[in-house]
């Protein structure tokens, strides 16, 4: 044999060692420091399984409550009460009387006719508008609320291949800036109630459908996603449809275990996911922190229900 050839098969032994080594270097599972043992085992075993699948690899997430805290109030009520705080109280011009009119009645409302308020609510603004008004709540109240376990478990998905996805309740363009800048999403998979926005680029009232609210999460997933998820991870009755969606792995964050929900056949957020054997059960802390003057104080907005992990059975109402 020349050296020439010699050669040539030792370069071509030494890439394919290469090869190898790279990819199981890149399909590394790290450990989610704050998940249990259980939790871990059952979400590498997971990962390891998509490895030889040739197809699209997709997981889908609810936001408030599952990628960040939700306590004591929802970031979109926040940022928009805010707002209406510094820009129209007290003021007698039309714009401002309207927009604080619609505060008032999103406070007292259900969530469907709250969704399509707040879309009133910013009507008449750019994109960018909205985006800076969710960017600039996320920094100033909210930006050590991420939980360190889900981007953790993000960095795994995309480390063996996975599209992430959010999909939430809350206005799209609202979320979309911190969601990018914060946890590494794609602009154009971050999914939230939609707004028509007009060629000369001003935001309207109108509501492009499906909206990801309850069984339009799972719609959404039809519409733009196109494709079943493997991974879906959520914390409310509000991410059952999305989360059923899933033909593989389901995570559910903090359930309540209070609350019996009709459309659950009559069980619990927690007694629900609980009897699904593909779901794992995760809790997360999410209680008030640091001494802001929230808006929805002054308003009187309900808070939402505290979790500590240092006693998970434990919801704090």
């Amino acid at each position: 044999m020349s050296n020439f050839k010699k050669t040539f098969q030792l370069v071509a032994v030494f890439l394919f060692v290469s090869v190898v080594q790279l990819s199981a270097q890149t399909y590394k599972y790290q450990k989610i420091v704050g998940f249990s043992d259980e939790t871990n085992a059952k979400l590498e075993a997971f990962l390891q399984s998509t490895i030889s699948m040739n197809i699209r690899k997709v997981a889908v997430f609810d936001c408030d409550g599952t990628l960040f805290g939700q306590v004591p109030y929802y970031l979109a009520e926040e940022a928009l009460y805010e707002y209406a705080r510094r820009n129209y109280a007290g003021k007698k011009d039309a714009k401002s009387v309207e927009k604080f009119k619609l505060v008032d009645k999103m406070i007292h409302e259900d969530a469907i006719s709250r969704e399509r308020d707040r879309i009133k609510f910013l009507s008449g603004m750019t994109p960018e508008e909205i985006q800076r008004i969710g960017d600039d709540c996320f920094h100033e109240k909210y930006q050590n609320k991420f939980y360190p376990q889900m981007k953790a478990l993000l960095a795994n998905l995309r480390n063996y291949g996975f599209e992430t996805w959010v999909i939430s309740a809350s206005p799209e363009l609202l979320y979309q800036r911190f969601c990018v800048e914060e946890l590494g999403f794609q602009e154009d998979r971050v999914i939230g109630v939609k707004s028509l926005v007009t060629m000369g680029g001003v935001v309207t009232d109108q509501i492009v459908f499906p909206s990801p609210q309850d069984e339009g999460k799972a719609e959404v997933i039809r519409t733009f996603i196109k494709t079943r998820p493997l991974f879906a991870a959520g914390n409310s009755r509000g991410d059952m449809e999305m989360m059923n969606t899933s033909v593989g792995l389901k995570l559910i964050l903090n359930p309540d275990a209070k609350t019996p929900q009709k459309v659950m056949g009559g069980k619990t957020v927690k007694e629900y996911w609980a009897a699904d054997p593909n779901c794992i059960t995760e809790y997360t802390r999410d209680v008030t922190e640091g001494n802001y003057n929230w808006a929805c104080d002054e308003y009187k907005v309900k808070q939402n229900a505290a979790t500590d992990v240092s006693t998970p059975a434990v919801v704090i109402y």
